[in-house]
């Protein structure tokens, strides 16, 4: 007597479908939760009033970049990582030789190119030297002996009866800074994390209707 034992469907090819079916669901989850915690981040930047440009910092990646994978992963992350931190723990900035940190003024233009504007840079820019004055009470001030311009920069005076020639504050001078809080990544970060399971039920799910 023989036996002979017929699976429909074929159990093999019916597993190896439900491998294919969950690497898809789950690398489309990651790639999901990825580009919607992208978006989540760059939108509490701008709404910081960060600007567009460092929210386009937040990029997104998933692995693998090519291919589908049970172990699929995503990445994202800032290309300006100490800007972001900074804004997102709200440290205390100290001068890192122990003086004074100097804050520029509107008086005194701003950097190039967007570069940190520093009392040394600023001189060599105007021509004109600062001035340290202290201040019992409130920050003390470096200022340069000059006029303000239609802009409102402090320039040199041009006036050879000194009408018009005005001491302008140029830079604040601080011990330090507590830079406030103005992000909470990590709450978009775990809500991400979270949505990860339903992502993946739903995908495959999806794949299978």
């Amino acid at each position: 007597m023989k036996l002979k034992l017929d699976i429909t469907p074929d159990l093999v090819a019916a597993m190896a479908a439900e491998v294919k079916a969950g690497e898809r669901a789950v690398t489309a989850a990651m790639r999901e939760a990825g580009t919607g915690l992208k978006t989540a981040w760059r939108g509490q930047i701008t709404g910081a009033g960060l600007g567009r440009r460092l929210a386009n910092s937040i990029r997104s990646q998933t692995y693998p970049k090519a291919g589908e994978s049970l172990n699929a992963a995503a990445l994202v992350w800032s290309k300006a990582p100490v800007i972001v931190d900074a804004h997102d723990t709200g440290p205390l900035i100290r001068s890192k030789d122990g003086f004074w940190l100097a804050i520029p003024l509107p008086a005194a233009g701003k950097g190039r190119r967007g570069a940190k504007l520093t009392p040394g840079e600023w001189e060599r820019r105007s021509g004109l030297r600062l001035r340290f004055v202290y201040r019992r009470r409130g920050p003390s001030l470096l200022v340069a002996d000059g006029r303000l311009n239609t802009k409102g920069l402090g320039v040199a005076s041009r006036s050879k009866t000194g009408r018009g020639r005005a001491t302008v504050p140029i830079f604040l001078l601080v011990p330090q800074v507590k830079l406030p809080k103005r992000l909470d990544l990590d709450r978009d970060a775990e809500r991400a994390l979270d949505s990860v399971p339903g992502l993946i039920v739903g995908n495959w799910v999806e794949g299978r209707i």
